[in-house]
């Protein structure tokens, strides 16, 4: 009995090795590139607008931009949001309000602490961004990002279940995935920038690339404000990207995400 019992441990956790190996034998990006790199742009800032999109519209790059409801620029510069999407580009869902956790970030106004909101209202305000988007650029498939990473609500409850019924994927932060083995789609990890050199944004995409995965960057200002990312900086990513086309997948976060879930999904 007991070597039955061992036999099938050893039988499981073989078989569990296999489908790893397989996976990462299996698990090929398009025109066999080595690495997606997916550049997202948080809060929907006239930098983005201003600065941005004029050096990734220079090298045709295409990027995805979280813009949350109560944006100014959004406000302001509705049709420039538009036509960024008809070039091409992703407009994302950041929530109405970018409601975080005020026991985190002392700067959230108490209407907003995350730690307030119930399931369902959460539920409603991302279904009512996602109108305000449609709206704005007829989509129906859309992708999230979590406001500040923070993803629990009243009573310590996550609210990623309601996130996966509304969005195609979403992203939070965290490492660059080491495999594409349980890669979860609906919480993908991202690096904050925050006034990080060329060369160091370089060197992230070049640890995915090793790893045969995904680099995905959340920025936020663009050539001057918070959690800054340099222009030049940016160009210098950029033009590595570009240089080396041949081994990075740069494209949109709805397009990579939706091109991994097809992927990982024929494999099972």
């Amino acid at each position: 009995m007991k070597n039955l019992y061992i036999y099938a441990i050893v039988t499981i956790v073989t078989a569990q090795f296999s489908y790893a190996q397989n996976l990462e034998k299996s698990f090929k990006w398009p025109e066999n590139k080595k690495a997606a790199v997916s550049l997202t742009f948080d809060d929907g800032q006239d930098s983005h607008l201003d600065n941005a999109i004029p050096l990734l519209d220079s090298l045709n790059v295409k990027a995805t931009f979280y813009c949350p409801g109560n944006s100014e620029s959004l406000h302001n510069r509705t049709s420039e949001w538009k036509k960024i999407v008809e070039n091409g580009h992703e407009l994302g869902n950041h929530s109405l309000f970018h409601p975080c956790d005020g026991t985190i970030h002392d700067w959230v106004k108490p209407e907003y602490d995350l730690n307030r909101y119930t399931k369902a209202q959460i539920r409603t305000e991302l279904y009512t961004a996602n109108t305000l988007l449609k709206a704005i650029d007829g989509k129906i498939n859309r992708t999230y990002a979590y406001p500040c990473s923070n993803f629990k609500v009243q009573g310590d409850t996550t609210y990623v279940d309601v996130v996966k019924k509304l969005f195609s994927a979403a992203r939070s932060d965290g490492p660059i995935p080491t495999t594409m083995e349980n890669i979860d789609i609906n919480y993908m990890p991202s690096w904050d920038v925050n006034n990080n050199t060329g060369k160091e944004l370089i060197a992230y995409v070049k640890e995915a690339r090793d790893n045969g995965t995904i680099a995905t960057f959340m920025f936020h200002s663009v050539g001057g404000g918070y959690l800054n990312v340099s222009t030049e900086a940016l160009q210098e990513l950029l033009i590595y990207l570009k240089a080396n086309e041949k081994d990075y997948w740069v494209d949109t976060f709805y397009n990579i995400t939706h091109y991994i879930k097809m992927t990982l999904d024929a494999t099972e």
